[in-house]
């Protein structure tokens, strides 16, 4: 059954890549996405499907979502897979973006020490496991970087009533997801996390998730190309092509399958196809 579901995936895939192929030429495509995409090993899989059956060489340029939409608003890449959804409305809404479509989603987690000095584990939501670090003041630990992961948090902290500004317990490292992560687990602090990049690390980490299934914790990603009308040196071909194939119906299988092998479970669920 599972060399079945490969075969018709890779059909599917096929029969995509074949219709674009001819189309195209070879260039470059500049990505600007987030850093649980590249620490999660997901781009790995899919650039070179794109690359290897379009002619397009991928730049990819894998930082916070805010970081990612910054670029775009100076024309600087080309196509954007991201997952802040308010800051997505506003780029669009500027019109520096088109065509932003959900890709797949995973969810957030708050992960801590396993001793729960804040005793944030009997908290009954994800705001009130945020009340409690910060009564305690406890170690929490931010990106800091204004990517979707730190937008989420920050949203978390408004609905809580806490002001972080200058607290002493509250420490930003301005890095990625996974880079965060092993800062979080040296000092036994607090973080918000997405899912997918916490699978992939909990083996060599030592904490422990706190929270999750909250409904506030969803996380959605969405590609969005860069306005071509806006950045005339921007590849709008090759955005558009980028967009078409993340949401074919060969790798949304091929995104739904990711992580199964290795972790049990997939790492993103696709949500183009429906």
């Amino acid at each position: 059954m599972k060399k079945r579901k490969m075969l018709v995936t890779a059909m599917i895939l096929a029969t995509f890549l074949v219709s674009f192929s001819s189309c195209a030429k070879k260039s470059d495509l500049i990505l600007a996405t987030t850093t649980s995409t590249q620490d999660t090993g997901l781009l790995d899989v899919l650039i070179p499907l794109f690359e290897e059956n379009t002619g397009y060489a991928v730049k990819t340029i894998a930082v916070g979502s805010g970081q990612a939409m910054a670029l775009g608003k100076r024309g600087e890449a080309d196509v954007l897979l991201v997952h802040s959804p308010e800051a997505e409305k506003e780029f669009i809404e500027s019109g520096m973006g088109i065509n932003r479509r959900i890709v797949m989603h995973n969810d957030f987690i708050i992960l801590g020490p396993p001793e729960d000095p804040a005793e944030a584990a009997k908290a009954k939501n994800a705001v009130e496991v945020f009340r409690k670090i910060a009564a305690s003041e406890s170690l929490f630990i931010s990106r800091g970087d204004f990517s979707g992961t730190h937008v989420k948090e920050l949203s978390l902290w408004k609905a809580a009533g806490v002001d972080v500004k200058g607290k002493k317990w509250y420490q930003e490292t301005g890095i990625g997801m996974g880079k965060t992560l092993s800062v979080v687990a040296e000092k036994k602090g607090y973080t918000l996390a997405d899912r997918s990049t916490w699978l992939t690390m909990k083996k060599i980490l030592n904490l422990a998730v706190i929270n999750e299934g909250d409904r506030t914790l969803y996380n959605i990603y969405h590609v969005i190309e860069v306005n071509p009308a806006k950045f005339p040196k921007v590849n709008g071909k090759a955005a558009r092509l980028f967009a078409d194939f993340i949401v074919s119906v060969g790798i949304q299988k091929v995104i739904g399958e990711f992580g199964k092998d290795k972790y049990g479970q997939p790492l993103y669920f696709p949500d183009a196809v429906k």
